[in-house]
């Protein structure tokens, strides 16, 4: 399944019909808008690694085990807490020795929808990012040897891949498929607006219903952030980053437009995960919108959906109204028991 192409045949036509609906009454384009929203019947799985619910097991495992970190003190959790609703709250993500790494942890609610992976893009899929956190050395710091002998070692990981794998047995391939499995099963919980779209009109409030109108109209937030997932799966400057990281610049160098472009996030719980961009740079949502409202840095590479906005006092406020509104409560997590 190609969700890339997916998102840029969806988002193009979108984007011309919340702009359309803009200069409409806000109540109005309500009962439109909140069909791009609805929460899809099934979760996506590429055909090459289909959903099972063992598979989703041993990957949930997988992911909370810190015997896949060098020094088995660190787990994939550690920087993505279901807890901190899967990132880790700070600025910059902690690796091996407790050590601030380059960018922060993003977070993994509603990742089955997100194509390129990264800030800057450069996996391709879940099943191939699995294994640079584990390997890198400021992150996880474990080599794939060391790795699949560890995991080798333990009877029941052992059958257990035996199991999902049809005896194929501990292999970096069916490791990263357990992982990307049980990834593309964290999806956003219950939320104000989530009930909101399925049809409860008490919901939410009438300043986060402006700022839903706000957000798909004059604020312009639903060219970048739209759909289930709140994320076009595209990468832009958007006039914030500054410094040796130039995103997916990085990877493009002759292209002025990707200099300084990072990947649109999700904005699924977002009144709960600040700091905000790459970096962790922005400390609150009320500064998100007041850096969206000048503008950004005026550079070549910023985009052009980036200019000053000119939002009042209260638009601002409706605006983190409905944004407050996609939180969902923290639930209780099971933590999974290790086979050892």
């Amino acid at each position: 399944m190609n969700l890339k192409a997916a998102v840029v045949l969806i988002s193009t036509p979108l984007i011309l019909w919340i702009g359309a609906l803009a200069a409409s009454d806000p109540p109005a384009q309500h009962g439109e808008l909140r069909q791009a929203y609805q929460r899809p019947a099934n979760v996506p799985a590429p055909d090459d690694n289909p959903y099972s619910t063992a598979k989703a097991d041993l990957g949930r495992t997988l992911f909370f085990d810190p015997i896949l970190s060098g020094s088995r003190a660190r787990s994939c959790a550690s920087c993505h807490n279901p807890g901190l609703s899967w990132s880790d709250g700070l600025p910059r993500a902690i690796g091996e020795g407790q050590a601030p790494m380059a960018l922060r942890a993003p977070t993994l609610l509603a990742i089955a929808w997100v194509d390129r992976l990264g800030w800057d893009g450069k996996f391709r899929d879940l099943e191939s990012v699995a294994f640079a956190p584990i390997t890198g050395k400021a992150n996880m710091n474990l080599t794939e040897s060391t790795l699949i002998e560890r995991l080798s070692s333990i009877p029941g990981y052992v059958q257990a891949f035996a199991d999902v794998f049809d005896g194929e047995g501990v292999t970096r391939r069916n490791i990263e498929l357990a992982l990307a499995t049980f990834e593309r099963s964290i999806v956003p919980g219950d939320t104000p607006f989530g009930r909101w779209i399925d049809g409860d009109e008490t919901a939410i409030d009438l300043p986060a219903k402006r700022g839903f109108a706000l957000f798909s109209g004059k604020a312009r937030c639903a060219e970048c952030h739209n759909g289930f997932a709140f994320t076009n799966g595209s990468f832009h400057d958007i006039g914030t980053g500054q410094g040796p990281d130039i995103g997916r610049g990085k990877l493009f160098p002759s292209s002025i437009q990707l200099q300084y472009a990072f990947k649109t996030p999700t904005l699924w719980d977002v009144a709960r995960r600040a700091p905000y961009m790459h970096d962790g740079s922005v400390l609150t949502l009320e500064a998100v919108i007041d850096l969206y409202d000048r503008g950004g840095i005026e550079r070549p590479s910023r985009s052009p959906l980036i200019k000053p906005l000119g939002l009042t006092r209260q638009e601002k406020s409706d605006l983190i109204a409905f944004l407050t509104a996609l939180s969902s409560r923290p639930a209780p997590f099971e933590h999974p028991v290790f086979p050892r």
